[in-house]
């Protein structure tokens, strides 16, 4: 049974043999013109790109189409097995084929590879052996050099699926830059979820939510609490007669007030607002509401439009429920 310092070192030896390939790798780039020339290609191609694998090569493959899909480079997955049994159909006129295979002699790969020529379609190798089958064929090779899979036996794929992903990063973030692909593009294929939230929710979303708590300066304080309880939001703004924002009671105005006043009869919204509330954009992104609440230690901000017009209350339980933390 192994001990623990054992277990440790052939954890830590697995990410060593990794990372020296991926250090490699990257050495390799400035020897490898087929990388920007087959960048270039696929941004210029009014086609997808399809990419294709065996075993282990086609799960990574899944990903990095995964990968291009949400950062702007219309891909497709299609199994090479299936390729050759049907699927091969997919496959358009305008279309890209990316190959990943790490011998590029695989039985499928073999039969693959001259179809795709045979269509007319432009291949992508990527393969640690630039002399193989599948690097003869094609018209662009992205190699992963491969000095040794991490498993002892130098047998499972390891390094060369971790070399495998990483060229297809680089690949998919080379695209990426090169198409200027911006963060609100990246919000448009990510629209849910927490990631989708901070790129696209804005302030107007949450404060439309909710009703618009406002009193005046002179405002009595039973009416000020009353305003702050029903809108439920934890704050009420407070207007001049011409409805500009004056300031801002909140919460803890109110029971600040309590500790330092003796009597609360004659006091009103004057008497116990901050004068200098927080503002924001009603058409900020609600993570940068979150932002400003965070430097300011507030829990509420003002949110108003771009005439300065008071839109309503956005409170820190808002953008929670939302996820945007």
């Amino acid at each position: 049974m192994q001990t623990y310092s054992s277990i440790i070192s052939s954890a830590r030896q697995t990410i060593q043999i990794e990372a020296e390939t991926l250090l490699a790798l990257a050495d390799r780039l400035d020897d490898s013109p087929d990388f920007a020339a087959c960048v270039e290609a696929i941004a210029a191609s009014p086609g997808r790109l399809v990419l294709t694998g065996i075993g282990k090569s086609a799960i990574v493959a899944q990903k990095i189409c995964a990968t291009l899909n949400s950062t702007g480079t219309p891909a497709l997955f299609l199994h090479a097995a299936d390729a050759i049994h049907g699927d091969l159909g997919m496959v358009q006129a305008h279309d890209l084929v990316l190959c990943l295979s790490k011998s590029g002699e695989t039985p499928e790969i073999k039969v693959l590879a001259p179809l795709v020529k045979s269509f007319g379609n432009p291949l992508i190798a990527m393969t640690a052996v630039t002399d193989s089958t599948l690097a003869r064929l094609a018209d662009y090779v992205l190699h992963t050099p491969i000095a040794r899979e991490a498993d002892p036996n130098n047998l499972a794929p390891t390094s060369s699926t971790t070399a495998q992903m990483a060229l297809g990063d680089a690949l998919a973030v080379s695209l990426l830059a090169l198409r200027r692909f911006s963060p609100g593009d990246f919000a448009r294929y990510h629209p849910g979820g927490a990631l989708g939230k901070q790129l696209y929710l804005r302030v107007r979303e949450l404060t439309a939510r909710h009703e618009h708590p406002a009193v005046q300066p002179d405002t009595p304080l039973k009416n000020v609490i009353l305003e702050i309880s029903s809108k439920r939001v934890g704050a009420t703004a407070v207007l001049d007669a011409e409805g500009r924002l004056t300031g801002i009671v909140t919460d803890g105005d109110l029971r600040r007030m309590l500790e330092r006043s003796d009597s609360l009869s004659n006091l009103c919204a004057r008497d116990i607002m901050s004068a200098a509330p927080k503002t924001i954009a009603v058409d900020a992104l609600a993570v940068e509401a979150l932002a400003m609440m965070r430097q300011h230690a507030v829990s509420q901000l003002i949110a108003l439009e771009s005439d300065g017009v008071y839109a309503g209350i956005v409170h820190l339980h808002d953008l929670v429920r939302e996820g945007v933390t």
